[in-house]
């Protein structure tokens, strides 16, 4: 039997969102959502035929050409007329797993009923999703303000039979696919093209494709540290919750408790120390990697938010029968929070290098580079260099867009956010992120071999165990690219949903 979402009025979390994807559940509207809809579509009908006012977006031009009366004859013309002009992306194609929670959360939006669309508009949305069938959409073209008009109006050209789309495995035209599977193109009516360009779904399907991976790479990270402080004979006490409790931040305190239990029972970190402190890479992991802790959570909470809004324009109330202009498609909510999140990764592949720095420095007992031999082989030394090559660009990535702006529609639209150049900078640093740990757990695991007979706890010697299985010790020098990219996929296959959303 299929497992089935229903769309609702029901909150959807980051954890809803991820157990919808991983348990690939089929899509269907409840009740409440069909009602709402179909409610909304009729008011809206009703008021065009007793109504010969300009409407903002309804029976007018877009942007600055607001002014422009459109006769009600044009308006389903009007509609088409938007999506095609406004499919101007460029550049790479999204990725698949991001145009699904493009169309889950297009769906999800308009499913309010503040929206006019027709019934049969999200049904064929939901069509798409259920079937895997993904509308090609471009990275680029997107101010993150009137929404993310370029990519959303790429995400709606097939309902009209226009554009392509990606299907069993290839691209191909959207009206081909159309027909194989039966469906006449959808013939829109007033305001829905609007409905369909607004909105920030392009940005926060972004925020929350990188979110998922963010909880899931911030618990490696303190894994991975954790190996590292075991192949460096770090100490223990900094870790002390003493220390936490007197600075209490948040992500601060698991950092240190989450440690203090991945380290239970080792040999390694109990034995005595000859060295007083630590580099600050080591020491100060609760609070650098705290911290990102302490931005994800935030970022989550304005996600949630935005996830379960309505982000077209304009917006129509029945209740006090209004149709009102605003701004609910401007992206400065996620532009400021998805810039947060890409600098709190960046930091945590920042520090990552320099833990990865230290256990190739020949320090503590340590050969140099971590590799018998050294001198005939060059070891460790080079996979320092890729991981600092990528930190840097990653402190290039993690510059801000959302201070920026530039004007655009003939400075009707004096102000954007900048939220989609954001959100495609925040995917690229936290892939990043992927590859400077893969990195670190190289090095580290690699550096523990010279503590035996000492181990390490249960928990890190069975991690440790699983992982030789796809990159073994290295003993003389050979291709490290494959052990990079190797290590990369056996993060990627890691499966911790348990602990990811604590």
């Amino acid at each position: 039997m299929e497992t089935i979402h229903y769309i609702s009025s029901e909150l959807l979390s980051l954890e809803i969102v991820n157990d919808i994807l991983t348990q690939d559940k089929k899509l269907a509207l409840s009740e409440e959502a069909r009602a709402n809809i179909e409610k909304c579509r009729t008011y809206l009908d009703e008021k065009m035929k007793s109504n010969n006012d300009p409407i903002y977006g309804i029976n007018t031009g877009f942007g600055s050409l607001y002014n422009v009366k459109i006769s009600n004859e044009n308006l389903s013309q009007l509609q088409e007329n938007l999506v095609k002009s406004h499919a101007c992306g460029t550049g790479e194609e999204v990725p698949e797993a991001i145009v699904k929670i493009m169309l889950l959360l297009k769906i999800q939006s308009l499913s309010y009923g503040h929206s006019g669309v027709q019934l049969e508009t999200v049904e064929r949305l939901i069509d798409f999703y259920n079937n895997d069938i993904f509308p090609v959409v471009y990275t680029l073209g997107s101010l993150g303000a009137s929404g993310d008009l370029a990519p959303l109006a790429h995400l709606s050209l097939p309902l009209l039979g226009e554009g392509e789309v990606n299907m069993d495995g290839f691209r191909q035209p959207a009206q081909k696919v159309l027909d194989k599977m039966g469906w006449k193109p959808i013939i829109m009516k007033s305001k829905e093209g609007l409905a369909l360009l607004n909105g920030t779904q392009f940005m926060s399907a972004y925020g929350v494709y990188v979110l998922l991976k963010s909880v899931k790479y911030s618990y490696l990270a303190d894994v991975i540290g954790a190996i590292s402080l075991e192949g460096f004979d770090g100490r223990i006490e900094p870790f002390n919750e003493l220390i936490h409790m007197v600075r209490p931040h948040k992500g601060q305190i698991v950092t240190a408790r989450r440690f203090n239990e991945l380290l239970e029972d080792s040999e390694i970190i109990a034995q005595a120390k000859q060295h007083v402190q630590d580099p600050y890479s080591f020491r100060c992991i609760p609070q650098v990697h705290g911290a990102t802790k302490d931005t994800i959570d935030y970022v989550k909470k304005v996600f949630r938010t935005e996830i379960n809004s309505v982000t077209d324009n304009p917006n129509i109330f029945i209740e006090s029968d209004q149709i009102i202009s605003g701004g609910n498609f401007h992206g400065q909510p996620l532009a400021l929070t998805l810039d947060f999140l890409g600098i709190a990764l960046a930091e945590l592949g920042s520090i990552s290098e320099r833990r990865t720095y230290q256990l190739i420095s020949g320090l503590r007992g340590l050969p140099p580079f971590l590799v018998s031999n050294p001198g005939l082989n060059s070891g460790f030394m080079i996979p320092q260099y890729t991981a600092a090559s990528i930190v840097s660009q990653n402190k290039q990535l993690a510059t801000p867009a959302s201070i920026d702006s530039i004007v655009s529609s003939n400075g009707q639209e004096d102000h954007v956010s900048m939220g989609a150049n954001a959100a495609t900078k925040a995917l690229r640093i936290i892939e990043n992120l992927e590859r400077i740990l893969a990195i670190e757990l190289m090095n580290a695991s690699q550096a523990l071999e010279f503590r035996r007979p000492l181990k390490s706890s249960d928990f890190l010697e069975m991690f440790i165990k699983s992982y030789r299985e796809e990159v073994p010790l290295v003993t003389e020098d050979r291709i490290l690219h494959y052990d990079i990219e190797n290590t990369i996929g056996f993060l990627n296959n890691l499966q911790i949903d348990e602990v990811v959303f604590e």
